[in-house]
């Protein structure tokens, strides 16, 4: 009697941690590309392979977020620290309007500050009032925010990191 043998191989989309698939390793290098190009500094340490620095910049001990071009700009990463902080997966997430990280109070602000980021590359030391999927407040201290760019140079997005915040009441 043969004996039937079914081998199944696993989808890497699905077995991969978030950071290691092709797309987001390819956005981590945009990220930190263009961080350094508006900054002259570096956001971690750039050594290794790009998925060994995508790894490093996932698991970061200070949040790294950003969104894309459309109209309403939808968050395209963010890394553990700031899926932590919004308390969201990472499926929750991505395709969030980033204007629903501030309160609708604090939209008008956020706009004039991706305006500036936009016409100025990037901007330091930017301070606000964020707030989580859960409705808990927090207080960014010393944001950077940044344009993103593609390996053309168009921009492709904006992203935000910072390691300072306070839980509000």
């Amino acid at each position: 009697m043969p004996v039937w043998c079914l081998t199944m191989t696993a989808d890497p989309a699905i077995t991969d941690p978030v950071w290691a698939r092709t797309p987001h390793v390819r956005w981590a290098q945009r990220l930190l590309d263009s961080f350094h190009r508006w900054t002259g500094r570096q956001l971690i340490d750039r050594g290794g392979p790009a998925a060994e620095q995508a790894r490093r910049l996932f698991t970061a001990p200070f949040v790294v977020v950003s969104h894309g071009m459309e109209e309403d700009p939808l968050l395209n990463y963010g890394n553990q620290a700031a899926l932590e902080l919004w308390e969201m997966t990472w499926d929750e997430l991505v395709g969030t309007p980033s204007r629903r990280t501030a309160e609708p109070v604090n939209q008008e602000e956020r706009a004039r500050l991706l305006q500036l980021v936009t016409e100025h590359g990037s901007i330091d030391r930017y301070r606000g009032v964020r707030i989580s999927a859960t409705g808990k407040r927090f207080l960014v201290e010393a944001a950077t925010v940044w344009n993103v760019a593609d390996e053309q140079g168009r921009r492709v997005g904006q992203a935000a990191t910072f390691a300072q915040w306070t839980r509000l009441a």
